[in-house]
């Protein structure tokens, strides 16, 4: 438990320091911004390597890894979204400026992985082809949102 609670505060202590270390508009809402995705991707990753048959299916680990991505739909993330804070203002930025001057339609985007969320959600501990069926309502709806807000990375 002690090695638990030593790592968390060198974390804490790390991600505090790299994030003050940004001077760039909005460092901090981005990086959170940043962490809420990498967050989902990794229980993303946990559904999609069952799913694939990397991963032997665990309807448990396949349970948790749902509950959690619906979770994450639960946070109210407006105030990571503010203007001046795309990639022309900071490079560190993966939003495409013009998701804050055009109807790019964010909101059903985020109302379509809302929804393959709580879907898989539903599908993941009750067996493999229920994870599998829920898979690509869930992947599409990542890429869609990807396409119109996000600026590719290698």
């Amino acid at each position: 438990m002690k090695k638990i609670i030593a790592g968390l505060a060198l974390a804490t202590v790390a991600f505090a320091g790299s994030v003050s270390a940004q001077d760039a508009p909005f460092a901090k809402e981005i990086k959170a911004r940043q962490g809420i995705m990498v967050y989902r991707a990794l229980n993303i990753g946990v559904l999609g390597a069952m799913a694939k048959g990397e991963a032997e299916y665990n309807a448990e680990a396949a349970q948790k890894a749902a509950d959690a991505l619906v979770a994450s739909t639960k946070l109210d993330v407006s105030m990571l979204y503010v203007p001046g804070s795309s990639n022309a203002e900071n490079p560190a930025s993966t939003v495409k400026p013009e998701v804050f001057t055009e109807d790019v339609g964010i909101g059903a985007k985020a109302a379509d992985f809302n929804a393959a969320a709580e879907a898989m959600q539903v599908a993941a501990g009750t067996g493999l082809d229920g994870l599998k069926a829920a898979m690509g309502a869930l992947g599409k709806s990542c890429g869609g949102c990807h396409e119109v807000s996000r600026i590719p990375q290698n």
